[in-house]
């Protein structure tokens, strides 16, 4: 075991090493039998578990800050969902299920729902099942899984962890993570990157591994049976920024915030956003039964754009479809809903719904004094984005652009960009689809490393093309929060970043540390590259 070597998606920069410390499974499924003698009683206990959860979400949650105090507070609010835990209590009284497997089923409704949402909204399925496990271990009177209390420095090895365990994590006594599943847009690996812990998710065979000790690259993804030494990560510490999106010869590339809620937009302004590169609207229609009117998602997006009043903020419009539970849009069933009618084409069929959301979006724009700029999501041809314009001018918004997630309007750029004022590249979305590799999917995760020289050059189509007729090209995917990864995009032509807030001031402050013409460098070197380890070697040598 000695020579034992795993490689996996290395998601948080930094080396470390020492003994591993595993994380139990997550609870099996709790039996339906036997039934309660009471239904009503077992049914009343389920409200005074989910209390009891949320008490102790709360407690953490007051002793964290920033990102991990969010993700805490935002999972106890999930425990308390009436809608959750008033299905539990229904299926204890009508199919007389003992408590802690009616909220086990109910919870599964809910995970189905968002895994069919795809995209950001299957990523937070994960939450749920975290919030199952916590409500049926109260039940069942067990423990809670999730990270063991630490008494010494230690590696962390576990399937995967759950947002709030990532988010609990204490720096001084977690020297790396490593989860055989995941991904690089996963919530752990975010965390972990606020943090400051060296991470590698999607490694498969390491609950296999029989190591009492590993070495862990964030950089590379490798991880290495050790010899147990204690070595601390070696990993920058908090960046300092000013603020300005600039290179130190003064090449400008603007830092903006990805938000999906007025929490997000209030948390990304603090953070330093020079704006927002991606606002997501879904927040809005997903749990409405009827579309919302124009005056409710107006008042919405003003909550949103409140905090960047005379700043730039792109809203994306609705991103939904077939893939998705939205039953005002009465979608037809689908053999392959992420192939079929999602995005913009919604639109096609039900062009009204789009006109009263660009109208919400303009009377917010104008209410709040942000600069609003609209951007359609899947766009595959230059007649659609045209298409998408003609709209968004005559409902008031001089700007319109669109993402760029399909390969093919990567392929079409150019005649894409002459007929808008802005693309902005949606990498989590554009990989899967070149890869044709699910990004929830941890055994083909290492695909949808944003580090593949395939995404790259892609990426370098859409730079080049706005370079040559000089509209602005940004990135809204997870690639733009990795630091060294800016500057390659910087190289490959792209003007605007946008990213968790908590990446802000490591990207901002890297930025600031290079110049344009080693940003290029950069880019050459990971274009030629042959995969995305080195990539990354290859980008790091000019800086």
């Amino acid at each position: 075991m000695s020579s034992a070597r795993l490689s996996g998606v290395g998601v948080s920069s930094g080396r470390a090493s020492g003994p591993v410390v595993r994380v139990a499974e997550p609870l099996g499924e709790p039996p339906a039998v036997p039934a309660p003698a009471d239904p009503a009683a077992e049914a009343a206990r389920i409200r005074p578990a989910a209390d009891v959860v949320v008490a102790r979400l709360h407690a953490r949650a007051a002793n964290a800050s920033g990102d991990a105090k969010d993700v805490l507070e935002t999972t106890a609010a999930m425990a308390a969902d009436p809608a959750l835990l008033s299905q539990a209590e229904k299926l204890v009284t009508s199919e007389s299920l003992p408590a802690a497997r009616a909220v086990h089923q109910a919870a599964a409704g809910f995970i189905s729902a968002l895994e069919a949402a795809g995209g950001y909204m299957a990523e937070r399925a994960r939450d749920v099942r975290d919030v199952r496990d916590r409500l049926v271990a109260e039940l069942l009177g067990v423990a809670a899984p999730g990270v063991p209390s630490l008494t010494s420095p230690s590696v962390l090895v576990a399937r995967d962890l759950a947002p709030a365990d990532t988010a609990g994590l204490d720096p001084t006594k977690v020297l790396a993570l490593v989860t055989e599943e995941g991904g690089p847009t996963s919530h752990t690996a975010i965390l972990a990157r606020s943090l400051g812990i060296p991470a590698v998710v999607a490694c498969r065979g390491v609950l296999d591994l029989e190591a009492s000790a590993l070495s862990v690259d964030g950089d590379t993804g490798v991880v290495d049976v050790s010899d147990g030494t204690v070595r601390a990560a070696h990993v920058a510490g908090r960046a300092s920024w000013n603020g300005v999106g600039v290179l130190r010869d003064g090449h400008r590339v603007k830092v903006l915030g990805n938000v999906g809620s007025a929490a997000d937009a209030v948390a990304a302004a603090a953070g330093g956003a020079e704006g927002v590169g991606l606002f997501r609207t879904e927040f809005c229609f997903l749990s409405a039964s009827s579309e919302p009117s124009v005056d409710a998602q107006r008042a919405a997006y003003v909550a949103v754009l409140a905090p960047f009043e005379g700043k730039p903020v792109v809203v994306r419009t609705l991103d939904a479809g077939a893939d998705k539970p939205l039953a005002f849009l009465s979608p037809e069933p689908e053999p392959n809903p992420a192939l079929g009618v999602r995005g913009l084409r919604v639109a096609f069929d039900r062009p009204d719904v789009l006109e009263r959301q660009l109208e919400a979006i303009a009377s917010a724009g104008a209410e709040t004094g942000a600069e609003v700029s609209v951007m359609a999501p899947m766009v595959a041809t230059a007649a659609e984005a045209a298409w998408f314009v003609e709209r968004a001018r005559a409902a008031g918004l001089r700007r319109a652009g669109v993402m760029i997630e399909i390969p093919a309007a990567a392929l079409v750029a150019r005649e894409i960009l002459a007929v808008v004022d802005f693309a902005s590249i949606g990498t989590n979305d554009l990989a899967q689809y070149v890869f044709a590799a699910d990004r929830q999917v941890g055994a083909v995760a290492a695909l949808n490393d944003p580090w593949q020289p395939a995404l790259l050059r892609l990426i370098k189509l859409v730079g080049d093309a706005g370079t040559a007729l000089g509209k602005p090209v940004g990135v809204c995917g997870e690639a733009a929060a990795d630091p060294l990864l800016a500057c390659v995009l910087t190289g490959l032509g792209v003007t605007s970043l946008s990213m968790n807030h908590t990446a802000l001031a490591g990207v901002g402050a890297k930025l600031a540390s290079t110049s344009f013409d080693l940003c290029q460098l950069a880019a050459a070197g990971a274009l030629a590259a042959a995969d995305p380890a080195s990539a990354k070697l290859a980008a790091r040598a000019p800086h």
